[in-house]
C-alpha cells in the first residue's frame, strides 16, 4: 500500500512540475492544481496507511481519533481552491491585456 501511495504521489508531483515548466498560463494552473492534489494526498496518508483499521491514537481506554490529517487536508483544499481561482482570474486578465497566454507575454508569431 505504501508503494502504491508513493507512486501516485510521485506521478502527480512529476506531472505537476512538467506542466509548471510549460510556457502557457493554463498549463501552469493545471500544474499547480496537480501539485496541490499531491500535497493533499501526502497529508492524508500521513494519518495512517493501514487498511481496515480506523485512524486511532492510543491504546486501552485512552483511544481517540487523530483529527490532524483531516484538518490539514481540509485547510489545504480551501487554500488550493482560492489559489486556483486567483490564478485563473490572473491568467484571463493577462490574456485580455497582452493578447497571449504565454507566461512571458510573447505572441505566437513573435516566439522563436
Amino acid at each position: 500500500m505504501e508503494a502504491l501511495a508513493a507512486l501516485v504521489i510521485g506521478s502527480l508531483v512529476a506531472s505537476g512540475v512538467y506542466l509548471l515548466l510549460r510556457g502557457r498560463t493554463f498549463s501552469v494552473v493545471l500544474g499547480l492544481s496537480l501539485l496541490s492534489y499531491a500535497v493533499n494526498l501526502f497529508l492524508f496518508f500521513t494519518g495512517r496507511l493501514t487498511t481496515g483499521a480506523p485512524p486511532l491514537i492510543g491504546s486501552g481506554s485512552d483511544i481517540m481519533a487523530d483529527p490532524l490529517p483531516q484538518a490539514l487536508v481540509l485547510t489545504a483544499i480551501v487554500i488550493g481552491f482560492g489559489m486556483t481561482a486567483y490564478l485563473v482570474i490572473l491568467a484571463l486578465r493577462a490574456r485580455g491585456e497582452l493578447g497571449s497566454d504565454h507566461v512571458d507575454g510573447e505572441r505566437e508569431e513573435d516566439a522563436p
